[in-house]
């Protein structure tokens, strides 16, 4: 079967924002606090089996499973991220990863680096879910997608 030209404004199905996505947590009390009192999200159950909905600063929401010791550890680039306002924000984050390393379970804390436009570091949590802390200029994401691509598609 052929694969047909597409117009890559609408694409074949009329999509209209990501809602959601998914990950894995072996316990989900134990990730909720950390996703409420280190990451600053918000959380809400919302049914069975046990999950809950987790999001800061728009509809776009994850959805953390408990899975138990099913948990598919991730990879680095498998990452969520979560941008704060500045470049010294991200350094004082880091130092607060390094404290409460324990307390929440961190497994990996990378050091502050820049890269792809942004300062940031990244840390896998308890359930081996990566996230990135970083800082990039307002607006930045959009400015990529209005200069469109700047590598050829091979």
């Amino acid at each position: 079967m052929a694969i047909p030209t597409v117009n890559t404004t609408n694409g074949l199905i009329e999509t209209i924002r990501f809602s959601h996505g998914t990950l894995e947590c072996h316990d989900l009390a134990a990730s909720r606090r950390f996703y409420e009192e280190f990451l600053g999200l918000e959380c809400v159950r919302h049914g069975k089996p046990p999950a809950i909905l987790v999001r800061k600063g728009g509809s776009w929401v994850l959805v953390a499973v408990q899975v138990g010791d099913r948990v598919h550890p991730q990879h680095v680039l498998n990452h969520w991220g979560v941008d704060v306002p500045s470049k010294e924000e991200v350094d004082r984050a880091y130092q607060l990863a390094l404290q409460y390393q324990d307390t929440y379970g961190l497994k990996k804390i990378m050091p502050p680096t820049t890269q792809h436009g942004a300062y940031s570091f990244y840390l896998e949590d308890r359930d081996s879910n990566w996230w990135e802390i970083q800082y990039v200029e307002e607006g930045s994401h959009n400015k990529m997608f209005e200069r469109g691509d700047v590598v050829p598609a091979s």
